[in-house]
């Protein structure tokens, strides 16, 4: 039966949907996903042609646009290989376990405000729960296991050490992004996303809770094994990671998870920081821009424009080290965000009841930590300046010791030292090949 409700969605609200609504909502966003997928495949390769110089695809369509298609058929059809020493169940299960999370984690995204669809009343949201953004943290954990076990499941020494790269690296930022939550819970009042969403009608938490924001964009590229922070997938070193024996339809799985990851902590920065579905702020003053389906559109620009920002940083920066990863991480995330929180608690408990001294005393303490935290960063940055000039000068100018680099011309390019090897007749320019010939070796 149709029914009216009120504009502002609330959790009562998802009380009254119809199970059709519900299996419609589940297909309209898979559909969302795998089309977000494809453009962003094409996307990604075009808009880093455009800064690298290049056209990027251009042969499967106009402006190459069926090129995702062209991928899509070509995978399916690729060889299925398994390694022999691999445990196959494992091995089979891992690319599932990595991409079903990652489908899970958008259902409590609010698209827009209430709609109505074939007459019925209905949020633009699969579900929302008084935890909701708990869920999508607890599907980000979940999808590390399937990258984990495609690891070991590989039998491969590459493999391996990339999932236990992606382990500790989801491990770390993971705290960080919690933390940067907690700041929007406070003002919020709610981890419900429609709450949250409702609760910045005024101003978008982006404005006020900026360094929140902020560290949730730097964890958010760390959490979707993207580059800077793509270790776990690094070919320099590497080859391929975790996904290095993967192929046809079970490397398209972990593809797909990389790119709906990608997509859902987007959606979930619009939601938590940038208003959600509504509208900015020239926009905002058209009375029918927060209504009907228009905010799909808004809600829509502003997670393209995210996503542009991680094709952005593709582009543009290099790897980091993987001790520069977790430093970023431990040393630094954590620490601001645990201090940015004691001043938002204690703004907030101020604004309550500004004749309490209590938010003196932790301001106080905020600024105590803040000063020591800046004397301990100070510190240290100056001992390791002052380790690596010693380096420097104990190596003639060279290598920091701490990170070595073989020396390029050895002696034993020269042959020396081939006669301990039991190869004393032959020349030092030469050594011996397999079909008794001799070869010349040299430094040059």
């Amino acid at each position: 039966m149709s029914h009216v409700l009120a504009t502002e969605p609330t959790l009562a609200d998802f009380n009254t949907l119809i199970w059709w609504m519900v299996l419609l909502k589940v297909a309209f966003v898979f559909v969302f996903l795998l089309l977000v997928t494809m453009f962003m495949i094409w996307f990604e390769r075009r808009v880093i042609g455009r800064m690298q110089n290049r056209p990027g695809p251009n042969r499967a369509g106009p402006f190459g646009l069926l090129q995702p298609i062209a991928d899509a058929i070509k995978l399916p059809l690729k060889e299925d290989i398994i390694p022999t020493n691999a445990d196959r169940l494992i091995f089979v299960i891992a690319p599932l376990v990595s991409a079903i999370p990652a489908f899970i984690g958008i259902s409590i995204i609010p698209f827009g405000p209430i709609v109505s669809i074939f007459h019925h009343h209905t949020p633009l949201q699969v579900t929302d729960l008084p935890v909701a953004v708990l869920l999508v943290l607890a599907m980000s954990s979940m999808g590390v296991y399937g990258i984990v076990l495609s690891g070991w499941a590989s039998g491969s020494p590459y493999s391996l050490l990339g999932a236990m790269r992606s382990a500790a690296q989801v491990i770390s930022y993971e705290i960080a992004m919690g933390l940067a939550f907690v700041a929007v819970f406070m003002y919020a009042g709610s981890l419900s996303t429609t709450a949250i969403v409702s609760a910045q009608n005024k101003i978008w938490y982006a404005i006020p809770l900026i360094p929140s924001f902020l560290i949730y964009l730097v964890t958010m590229v760390g959490e979707t094994n993207r580059l800077p922070f793509d270790l776990p997938e690094g070919e320099g070193e590497l080859v391929a990671g975790y996904h290095t024996e993967y192929s046809s339809m079970k490397f398209a799985m972990f593809y797909l998870a990389e790119y709906i990851n990608m997509t859902t902590v987007s959606a979930l920065a619009t939601t938590l920081f940038l208003g959600g579905w509504r509208a900015p702020v020239p926009l905002s003053l058209w009375a029918g821009a927060n209504s009907g389906w228009w905010p799909m559109l808004w809600f829509v620009i502003k997670v393209m424009v995210l996503l542009f920002c991680f094709v952005w940083l593709r582009g543009t920066l290099p790897r980091v080290r993987y001790d520069q990863l977790m430093a970023l991480g431990w040393k630094i995330l954590i620490p601001v965000s645990v201090v940015w929180i004691l001043a938002v608690a204690t703004i907030k408990t101020w604004q309550l009841d500004r004749s309490n001294k209590v938010p003196y005393v932790i301001a106080g303490l905020v600024l105590v930590l803040i000063v020591i935290m800046v004397v301990l960063y100070d510190g240290n940055a100056q001992r390791r300046s002052a380790l690596h000039e010693e380096g420097r000068s104990q190596a003639g100018g060279g290598e920091n010791p701490a990170f070595p680099v073989p020396p390029i011309d050895l002696p034993h390019y020269h042959g020396i030292g081939l006669a301990q090897a039991g190869l004393e007749s032959v020349p030092l320019e030469t050594v011996p090949t397999s079909d008794g010939s001799t070869k010349e070796v040299t430094g040059a």
